[in-house]
């Protein structure tokens, strides 16, 4: 099984927010805006959810927005919305140039360019300091497949700013379009795998006490779905000390993808022990894991060995006592 190392924290996916990412010398961002060497320019909405039916046309709007000084040339144009495994990094990236069943979307959208054609690519000029809206068609053909649909309009600059060491910027924010099919069988399907939890994570800055928890989610349907991933700390004695919070402990997984899901307790105890859960939920799934975790375990040692001694010698005072005075009741 080929290993991915994308976390969680890094929001992803999820339906209505953008995450940030780079392909080849421009940069993608989902969350619809960019100033990159002074090329300030924006996308709005982010993402549309539509519902797919076969020979059908389907018809919006995206605005994009120069908030530079200077006139912007702008190319739109629809790419594949998926994931690639990189056997350099040995992880998955997202990608543009991917084509498979769950990105044909983007053979089906079209562009009203300047002169009132539908175009697969259009141009178009942006004065400083305003927008214009771009009208986009989806015309979907006789036969389309079950499940979902993945695909990004980008509004990509033709003219970027050129820093001072001669190297050339260009910024593209996009916009993510999900479409699910309404015609065949809908399957939602995960795969949960490698839930752990770990205790004294080490990376550049050393070792630390944090709680990190992971999972691995292979979607092997044909929709995708939401994850969610939620570490609770609690006290051996109650008291829950850490839980995912709502907003950080959701992303989601396209078809034929496997990401992975996370969480870190960055508050780390100097001792004590503590009852950590995982619970991972995703297409219909749910895994949960617990572990005791002893935080300092030489410190605690000592502590228990210290609390036995004085409970064994005070048990041992109790039983003297008891004799002495069985011993004063015979007299």
């Amino acid at each position: 099984m080929k290993k991915i190392n994308l976390r969680v924290l890094v929001l992803t996916l999820i339906m209505a927010l953008g995450v940030g990412f780079c392909v080849n010398d421009a940069t993608y961002a989902e969350e619809g805006g960019e100033n990159i060497g002074g090329t300030n320019i924006s996308i709005s909405p982010v993402s549309n959810v539509l519902q797919l039916a076969s020979n059908s046309t389907y018809t919006d709007k995206i605005e994009i927005k120069n908030d530079g000084d200077n006139d912007m040339a702008v190319e739109v144009y629809a790419a594949p919305y998926s994931y690639v495994y990189s056997e350099e990094e040995d992880a998955y990236k997202l990608g543009f140039n991917n084509e498979n069943n769950f990105t044909q979307i983007t053979r089906w959208i079209t562009f009203k360019d300047a002169g009132g054609s539908w175009v697969k690519k259009a141009e178009y000029t942006i004065s400083p300091k305003s927008s214009i809206e771009v009208e986009y068609k989806i015309t979907t053909p006789d036969n389309i497949p079950a499940g979902g649909q993945y695909g990004v309009i980008f509004a990509h600059t033709l003219t970027g700013t050129v820093s001072s060491n001669g190297i050339r910027t260009e910024a593209s924010p996009g916009l993510v379009v999900y479409g699910r099919s309404t015609e065949g069988e809908t399957v939602v399907k995960a795969e949960i795998r490698d839930m752990t939890i770990q205790q004294n994570v080490s990376d550049a800055n050393g070792t630390r006490n944090n709680f990190y928890a992971s999972a691995k989610i292979k979607n092997v349907g044909n929709v995708d779905f939401s994850v969610n991933g939620v570490m609770k700390v609690t006290g051996i004695f109650g008291g829950v000390k850490y839980e995912t919070p709502q907003e950080n402990a959701r992303i989601s997984v396209i078809p034929e993808t496997e990401l992975a899901v996370s969480d870190e307790w960055t508050e780390s105890p100097n001792f004590g022990i503590y009852k950590v859960s995982w619970t991972v939920n995703a297409g219909g799934e749910s895994q949960t894991i617990e572990r005791l975790v002893f935080v300092n375990p030489l410190l605690v040692i000592i502590i228990t060995i210290i609390l036995l001694t004085f409970i064994v010698v005070l048990v041992i005072m109790l039983i003297r006592r008891r004799k002495e005075r069985r011993s004063r009741l015979a007299v």
